[in-house]
């Protein structure tokens, strides 16, 4: 009882300063606390019913790293600081975190402070700041994350820092040549597991061919922005073509990537242009919610929120009118799609 009244109190005084709105559903931020508290995390439970609206306004996803209640009893009510380094703006899986490499950056909602990997090469103890992660997440519903670790992360960790070379990305060259037999299936069932099921149908229809196995980086919009374009068969094609660079980029890659650079897409003269700004990573404006949500040898797929969009026509641009909607007509490179669409169910 002593801890819970801290939080509450603690907490209290933090929702006077800061608005009361959040981008994540009530329903998510409810569903996560009931699990936490019957899950035995009943401090964080608190803690994230009274705080949402404070650590998750204007977020549309989120990882939670949750101490046990003993930590919280242990070491006091959390300054908003500190609760800060444990809430990062971006949806983690377990696999998402595990492909991140030693050393690799996660963002927080401090915009000074990030959480580092520290798993050692080919050891099974997965830790971040060298604090433990307790197996499977305790919540998951693909935009709201919730891990359990053994202790609060220390706020003034640091490793010593090793020379990063930005990854070259030469070869990142939309080419066509032939169709082979490679599958999506893993991915596409991930994918609709998490409520991207229309790219999903677009990976399952092999709408792209290729001589080798390719390497390949999918950025899927969630389900709910796509309906707009349910129907819409002519413009499938450009609406798929647009979202899949011709290599692969993990979140790590993204980590060390210049900002600003710019690259081709299986969409002829369409680029997308990665802006890192903070804890915050961007394509073409349009936040990346899911880092890694599939990654494989030669393939990754990364989730966001919105539909990357073409440039309007020059016309509608001066006069202001037209269809938010309306695509520039496709110019593919190599050889001609199939030309099979997803059935106006799968939407």
């Amino acid at each position: 009882m002593a801890v819970q009244l801290m939080i509450i109190l603690g907490a209290a005084s933090l929702l006077t300063i800061f608005s009361h709105t959040s981008a994540l559903p009530p329903e998510t931020i409810s569903n996560a606390a009931d699990t936490l508290s019957s899950s035995g995390y009943i401090a964080m439970s608190l803690t994230l019913t009274l705080v949402s609206d404070v650590l998750l306004s204007h977020r549309n996803s989120a990882t939670i790293f949750t101490p046990p209640d003993d930590s919280f009893c242990d070491n006091g009510q959390p300054s908003l600081a500190l609760l800060q380094i444990h809430f990062s703006p971006l949806a983690f899986s377990l696999s998402s975190l595990r492909s991140l490499p030693f050393g690799t950056k996660i963002p927080t909602m401090s915009t000074s402070r990030f959480l580092t990997i520290t798993t050692p090469p080919s050891s099974d103890q997965f830790s971040i700041n060298d604090v433990k992660i307790l197996g499977s997440p305790i919540f998951d519903d693909g935009s709201l994350i919730v891990f359990g670790i053994e202790n609060f992360f220390d706020p003034n960790f640091t490793i010593p820092e090793t020379p990063v070379r930005s990854p070259s990305f030469d070869h990142c060259t939309a080419a066509f040549g032939g169709y082979g037999n490679f599958s999506f299936h893993d991915a596409a069932n991930v994918l609709i597991s998490r409520g991207y099921s229309v790219m999903a149908s677009f990976l399952n229809l092999q709408l792209l061919g290729f001589l080798s196995q390719p390497t390949l980086t999918v950025f899927s919009p969630v389900d709910e922005v796509m309906i707009d374009y349910s129907g819409r068969f002519p413009d499938y094609s450009s609406l798929f073509l647009r979202h899949v660079l011709p290599c692969k980029i993990s979140f790590s890659d993204l980590v060390n990537v210049d900002d600003g650079t710019s690259f081709d897409t299986y969409l002829d003269g369409f680029k997308i242009k990665i802006d890192r700004s903070g804890g915050t990573f961007k394509v073409n404006e349009v936040s990346i919610a899911f880092p890694d949500m599939y990654n494989s040898d030669w393939f990754v797929i990364h989730g966001i929120r919105e539909v990357l969009s073409l440039p309007m026509p020059e016309e509608e641009v001066n006069d202001g009118e037209g269809d938010p909607f309306d695509e520039i007509p496709a110019k593919t490179s190599g050889t001609t799609l199939i030309a099979a669409a997803p059935d106006r169910s799968e939407f």
